[in-house]
């Protein structure tokens, strides 16, 4: 209703919104390359469309981020890189960490530190200049992130926090959540939440972390909290994921290159490797 209500503003005909635009671009020979950011389920479908021109393609689809806590960690930074990496736009974006693995030896401290810091968090509307955390995106998101921690909880999975919301907040507000005890084979671990929820399981060994880490059929980004450098070499070489955070939550910036392995997409954005996504090289051979 929204973008019908710009076009008409904007005198774009609503026919417009009829046309397979997407089709089109993927199908149509005069186009050399396509872009784009969005699931992994919408990519797989550009990606047969593109292939009857063999075109060039770029695509950064779906995360499902674990953040691991080895027991040598400053909990206090990892506990802050988990807010910053869980929560920030409401935990509405492709790296934002979904699955925490803490090491057994830590894992009260951090789901007690973390706790606090979630039922601290202050929930409204984005205008407001003291809000940290804003809406879902939709009704239908919300229903979504509901049912997953609804089912988790079915599913044996324990409510350490659940922030209590504001009144009169809109309807697509979700409270911030943290869930231990959750499942492997529950929604919320298997699944991107795309919300404001914590799932957390606890681990005992090195190698057990990263094959939960990895047995998944995503891998954009990973995060880990760890004082062992030898360590974070060591780990962050064998995640199975195009982007690794160390001690930290916000690891994306233009000079880096953006982008995942996997089912989470093809090529990178940013730094001079995006820029050679947009070019073709050419090898010439003169004799004179």
């Amino acid at each position: 209703k929204v973008t019908m209500s710009l076009s008409a503003h904007c005198n774009i005909p609503s026919w417009f919104f009829a046309f397979p635009v997407g089709y089109e671009f993927c199908t149509n020979p005069n186009v050399k390359k396509i872009s784009f950011t969005g699931s992994t389920n919408v990519g797989k479908l550009l990606l047969q469309q593109a292939s009857s021109t063999v075109k060039r393609v770029s695509m950064e689809l779906g995360g499902n981020a674990c953040f691991v806590v080895f027991q040598d960690a400053d909990i206090d930074q990892a506990v802050e890189a988990a807010m910053a990496s869980k929560f920030r736009n409401a935990g509405q974006t492709c790296v934002c960490a979904d699955r925490f693995l803490i090491h057994d030896s830590v894992h009260d401290e951090f789901v007690s530190k973390l706790s606090a810091k979630v039922r601290a968090l202050r929930v409204g509307p984005g205008i407001h200049p003291d809000t940290q955390m804003g809406p879902l995106i939709s009704m239908k998101a919300k229903q979504s992130v509901a049912e997953k921690v609804k089912s988790a909880l079915d599913e044996g999975a324990k409510l350490a926090e659940q922030a209590t919301l504001p009144e009169n907040l809109g309807e697509q507000f979700y409270p911030p959540t943290v869930l231990t005890n959750v499942s492997p084979n529950s929604d919320a671990w298997k699944t991107e939440v795309f919300g404001p929820v914590a799932a957390i399981m606890s681990f005992e060994s090195e190698d057990d972390a990263l094959d939960i880490a990895n047995d998944c059929n995503v891998g954009l980004a990973s995060y880990f909290c760890t004082n062992d450098l030898s360590r974070a070499f060591r780990f962050a070489k064998k995640l199975e994921v195009g982007m690794v955070g160390v001690n930290e939550g916000i690891i994306s910036t233009t000079v880096a290159p953006f982008g995942g392995v996997k089912e989470s997409g093809i090529g990178v954005e940013g730094s001079h490797l995006g820029v050679k996504e947009y070019l073709e090289t050419k090898y010439i051979f003169m004799k004179t």
